[in-house]
């Protein structure tokens, strides 16, 4: 069955269709509309799982392939296949999917939280962090859940594609769920973060369009024009036609990722979005970036990544300090959380063009383990805020004492993000910066100055909220534990960071042989170690 049954297009249309079935049922059932989201979302995770278990790691690079013409005149093609990268990705969207649903189980009822402080009788808020009154608005319940479903087909796709042309169409694609999420259910500043986020990532598109087309072109010069990623290996080409469709793509990633300092709309979309979208956000789309460079920049472009790749370690640590520093200044926690994603994003550019076994290797663990811990963080902040109506830290103090759960995932989360060693991102912070250290040391001597500063704003942001005497904002008299839905959304992502951080063998099994054929398609090998003292390294390619 694992040979012959289409995976990865039946996963990827589930979700469709539990949102075509979401828009047919009645606009004020929003109990089934939430149920029906949910069972769909479990049905993917559940097909998912069966698929890790049908792959083979010692089997074929790409497994579940399918290819059907599409426009044929031009050799695109729908052809879809997951390598260990892509598949450990995949399995993340099929995790968070069900909890950011479950999550969020109310959150599209009504303003957001920070929205919904009365002022005197009337329906009017006053938004905490600007001072701005704003009256709460009534929003869709159903229509939140169907930009989900829709969101994760895009997703899976995006990760699923084994064709440029496919890849650039569910690249664009899932900008556009994701654009009415942040701009119909966000923040009080959700016009401007959901444009800029658009923007954005619609320039970068353009760039990686004129990229594809180039490729195309490329490859109709030397035989048949194509799109398929694995014809597309190995196509010769000049240095300056290489490095300039090479920069196409990179743009578009770079801005994705976020990578400094293309990172500048992040920020506003994390703190806009509601907070199920932000880990979505952060989670996963932004992880398409970093994909997209171990996918297509390395391997279709070798002698440009080898050219461009120190300057690019240079913009990685860079990102690493700059993003820590300005998370250690943040009063907005959505923005605080959004800032170190910055942070992490450079570390995982910092695996990957470090051109190492280990670092990309790391890297790739880093994707999964970042979407894990950043996720519970926001869902954390999510459920701190709903009660207190407030994203400022400095509103809060003392939470722990009244809300000890809350609490304790908070800090196992933060925990977690500042790499503590026994939780997942350890595992993989270590591979990246061993595996750097390898080839450039002093990036990788700086990057390690990112974990101190790490623990830095992760300890600080925990102990001026839930430490100290108990303080909450003006009009909040007290604040209520967590309860049993929101304990059951949080609690697969601690258990996973947990279970991962002493045993990464399930991930690194599938991962490694995927890290081992990027680094022959950029043919690139792990730097000689020294065999003594007095013996210089012998020169890495």
């Amino acid at each position: 069955m694992s040979d012959s049954f289409p995976w990865l297009t039946v996963i990827g249309l589930v979700p469709l269709i539990g949102a075509v079935v979401l828009g047919l049922l009645p606009r004020t059932a929003t109990r089934l509309h939430k149920s029906v989201a949910l069972v769909t979302s479990l049905v993917v995770l559940a097909l998912t799982i069966a698929m890790c278990v049908a792959f083979e790691p010692g089997g074929d690079r790409f497994q579940f392939v399918q290819a059907y013409d599409w426009i044929s005149a031009f050799g695109v093609q729908y052809a879809v296949g997951a390598d260990g990268i892509a598949l450990v990705l995949l399995a993340l969207i099929a995790v968070l999917v069900p909890v950011v649903i479950l999550a969020s189980w109310n959150d599209a009822d009504a303003a957001p939280p920070e929205q919904q402080i009365a002022a005197g009788t009337e329906a009017v808020g006053a938004d905490v962090a600007s001072g701005v009154a704003v009256r709460p608005r009534r929003r869709s319940v159903r229509t939140f859940f169907v930009l989900v479903l829709v969101l994760e087909t895009m997703m899976i796709g995006v990760f699923a594609a084994t064709d440029v042309f496919l890849f650039y169409v569910f690249f664009e694609a899932m900008l556009i769920p994701m654009y009415f999420l942040i701009g119909s259910y966000g923040g009080p500043r959700r016009s401007y973060a959901a444009m800029k986020f658009l923007l954005y990532s619609l320039a970068g598109g353009l760039l990686m369009l004129a990229a594809v087309i180039g490729l195309y072109v490329v490859s109709a010069d030397q035989g048949e024009g194509t799109f398929a990623f694995e014809q597309l290996v190995g196509l010769e080409m000049s240095t300056g036609v290489e490095i300039a469709l090479f920069s196409g793509f990179f743009i578009a990633f770079a801005i994705k990722a976020p990578l400094f300092p293309f990172h500048t709309w992040l920020p506003d979309a994390g703190a806009e979005a509601p907070v199920g979208g932000a880990v979505l956000l952060v989670g996963i789309l932004d992880k398409v970036g970093t994909f997209g460079f171990l996918r297509y920049c390395l391997p279709l472009f070798p002698e440009a990544s080898r050219i461009l790749g120190p300057y690019i370690i240079v913009l990685c640590v860079i990102g690493i300090l700059y993003g820590a520093l300005l998370a250690m200044g943040q009063k907005d926690l959505k923005r605080l959380i959004s800032y170190t994603s910055v942070a992490h994003f450079g570390f995982i550019g910092l695996g990957i063009f470090a051109f190492t076994t280990q670092g990309q290797t790391g890297a790739v663990l880093y994707m999964v383990n970042h979407g894990l811990s950043t996720g519970a963080l926001f869902l954390v902040a999510g459920f701190l805020i709903a009660r207190g109506r407030s994203r400022l830290v400095p509103d809060y103090s003392g939470v722990a004492a009244a809300a000890p759960i809350l609490a304790g995932t908070f800090l196992i989360a933060g925990l977690s993000a500042l790499a503590l060693p026994g939780l997942s991102t350890f595992i993989s912070e270590f591979l990246v910066l061993i595996g750097t250290f390898s080839r450039y040391p002093v990036a990788a001597v700086l990057a390690a100055i990112g974990v101190i500063l790490a623990a830095i704003y992760i300890l600080l942001a925990y102990q001026r909220t839930m430490q100290g005497p108990l303080r909450l904002p003006a009009g909040v008299d007290k604040i209520r534990d967590l309860h049993l839905r929101e304990v059951m959304a949080v609690a697969p992502l601690l258990a996973l960071m947990i279970f991962l951080g002493f045993y990464p063998k399930p991930l690194t099994d599938v991962i490694n042989p995927a890290v081992e054929a990027t680094m022959k398609d950029t043919g690139r090998t792990d730097p000689t170690p020294t065999q003594g003292r007095g013996d210089a390294a012998a020169p890495a390619r």
